[in-house]
């Protein structure tokens, strides 16, 4: 049986509390926040024993095995370099780090340790996404992937998370590196770094602040960026928006023969064979196997729903019971080091782009950024 604690007991607790109940073999022992009230609360809506103020107090009489951190990413670094000192394994939310150095010390550190270390990358581990990488494991793009689009929007106008956000100018995600950006386009960015091959792609990043913000007075914050992400033989786009409509969270990945397009929202996936059919035939067979195709995904999706697993953090619940399987088993996390790490240093380059961007420009590109090798 693995203990577990979570250290961070606000909305996301909630979810990853909700998914350790639904995994055999594993039991939450603790529940840890510098407010009394917010672990009382996570405490009595889940039957955890204790309660903590501090992270310290709770690895010496707790004793968990794995910790789940869920607080501000500014403090994922030392609350998770701390646990692994203590012996724990750790999953911690995304963003994972604030920069590439913290990344690197935290990996080198359960590395040294023989422990455990996953990033809340949950949306790779959707339903529809493990269908995504099985097929491209079986083959289906013909070869390694050409080209990636990962589209990751955001509605500012009704989330309460946002709401907060623009109605304070002390809020934490304003001193993040990359402000709104940094707290939120982690998911699309690893979707691109599965399929990259090196680990000093060619970045270049342009963003800045949409009409909308611009008019509500907000200039620091930058809603909509664009980034394109180079390697040899592989290009890939990353569209982050606030404005686009519909709000896509959609990832598009092309082999040399085929591609698959994989939609989060509707969680379907969609094969599109490179196959190009002669005459009239183009214009009438690939729109009848598209659409035989969502009729699939209805049928797919109903059989999930009748399994009574068809639920919003699906990929959480597989990305955990995951990495437990890694810790009782001995075998590699779910998402490896150097996916984890190459986010980082995309996140990074986007961000330090960004900040070279003349205050004063309505547009301005920044100056494209080469990864360094580690």
């Amino acid at each position: 049986m693995l203990r577990t604690a979570i250290v961070g007991c606000g909305k996301i607790a909630d979810a990853h509390a909700a998914q350790l109940r639904r995994i055999a073999g594993c039991e939450i022992v603790a529940a840890c926040d510098r407010e009394p009230l917010m672990a009382s609360q996570l405490a009595a809506r889940f039957d955890v024993p204790q309660q903590f103020t501090d992270v310290g107090h709770m690895l010496a009489k707790a004793k968990p095995d794995v910790v789940h951190i869920t607080t501000p990413p500014a403090t994922h670094f030392p609350i998770a370099r701390q646990c692994l000192q203590a012996g724990c394994h750790v999953y911690v939310e995304k963003p994972f780090t604030l920069d590439t150095k913290e990344a690197e010390s935290l990996l080198a550190l359960a590395s040294a340790r023989g422990l455990k270390v996953t990033a809340g990358h949950d949306d790779q581990f959707s339903h529809v996404a493990r269908r995504m990488r099985a097929l491209v494991r079986m083959g289906y793009l013909g070869g390694p992937a050409v080209h990636m689009e990962s589209y990751y929007c955001y509605d500012l106008t009704d989330a309460g998370y946002a709401r907060a956000l623009l109605g304070d100018k002390e809020h934490w995600v304003r001193r993040l590196p990359g402000k709104l950006l940094h707290n939120i386009i982690s998911h699309g960015i690893a979707r691109i770094v599965e399929f990259l091959e090196t680990d000093a792609p060619h970045v270049l990043a342009y963003g800045y602040s949409s009409a909308n913000l611009r008019r509500l007075g907000e200039t620091g914050l930058v809603d909509e960026l664009r980034v394109l992400i180079a390697e040899e033989g592989r290009t890939a786009y990353f569209t982050f928006s606030s404005q686009m409509r519909p709000g896509l969270h959609q990832f598009r990945v092309f082999g040399p023969k085929n591609a698959l397009v994989l939609d989060q929202d509707e969680e379907t996936l969609i094969k599109l064979s490179g196959e190009r059919l002669k005459s009239y035939a183009g214009k009438f067979v690939p729109p009848i196997r598209t659409a035989w195709q969502h009729v699939g995904n209805v049928a797919t999706n109903a059989r999930t729903f009748l399994a009574s697993d068809f639920h919003m953090k699906s990929g959480m619940h597989h990305l955990i019971q995951s990495l437990y399987r890694s810790i009782t088993d001995d075998t590699p996390p779910p998402i490896s080091h150097r996916e984890i790490l190459l986010t980082a240093r995309i996140m990074e380059s986007v961000f330090e782009q960004l900040d070279r961007r003349s205050p004063h420009a309505d547009v301005e590109f920044a100056a494209p950024g080469r990864l360094a090798a580690r």
